[in-house]
């Protein structure tokens, strides 16, 4: 028949694939030797034979939120996305129904075990580990599909709003404590300088008389309602006898 109806029958036979596409054919149901074709023409019989054309080009996807309890028992909701790309377009069609559905269940799954394994303050600060780890288990569990797994990225982890307030209250309270021993150590410091000041000023009275005067000059150049009597010095020394 493609015989007979020639040329019309070229528009029925020839078919053409992208650069970037592979078509794989199949022969009264089995698949035809010499592996996938492509890209450019190739011919189809009609009624005997059947192809399916491959997408060679990276393809990306979004993980839906998954609720995750951690190995420390939090519940946290988390979402990554993952790029693939089919490198062996044969094993992808005969090997898998559908290799893009299936490689987005694994990645689900795979999230949830990897995560499971994981502390919240593994999760939170660890990414980059995780991200390597899932991308290597997808990659092994996929390589019979033919498919490659370039790369996996969390993209965000929720926590819930009574963990979010108890964490922030923690990280006030360390704030809080670490302001007290920073102000407890320079009141010492503090101290330690005073005394030393204090020995000083103890063997010069001319000195303390002038630390007495610039005190009153300090005060004195602040706009206050203070009211200063200054008293002299050695009446107060008969006072401490």
């Amino acid at each position: 028949m493609v015989v007979r109806f020639f040329p019309f029958s070229l528009f029925i036979c020839i078919k053409v694939v992208q650069e970037y596409e592979r078509a794989v054919i199949f022969r009264l149901g089995r698949l035809l030797s010499g592996g996938a074709k492509g890209p450019g023409i190739f011919f189809v019989l009609p009624c005997i034979e059947d192809y399916t054309k491959v997408d060679l080009r990276t393809v990306t996807f979004d993980i839906p939120p998954q609720e995750v309890l951690t190995r420390d028992s939090v519940t946290v909701s988390v979402d990554a996305v993952v790029y693939y790309r089919i490198y062996n377009p044969t094993v992808s069609v005969a090997n898998v129904a559908n290799a893009a559905h299936s490689t987005q269940l694994l990645a689900q799954t795979t999230l949830r075990n990897v995560l499971g394994t994981k502390n919240l303050g593994e999760i939170l600060s660890d990414r980059d580990q995780i991200s390597e780890s899932m991308q290597t288990t997808l990659d092994n569990a996929t390589d019979r599909w033919g498919i490659k797994v370039e790369r996996v990225e969390i993209k965000d982890v929720r926590l819930p709003i009574q963990l979010q307030r108890a964490m922030a209250a923690e990280a006030e309270a360390a704030r809080e404590a670490r302001a007290k021993v920073i102000a407890a150590e320079g009141e010492q410091k503090a101290s330690v300088a005073l005394k030393e000041a204090s020995e000083i000023i103890s063997t010069s009275p001319a000195a303390l008389q002038l630390r007495y005067l610039q005190t009153l000059n300090s005060i004195s150049a602040e706009k206050n309602s203070t009211i200063i009597f200054p008293l002299p010095i050695e009446l107060m020394k008969s006072f401490m006898k």
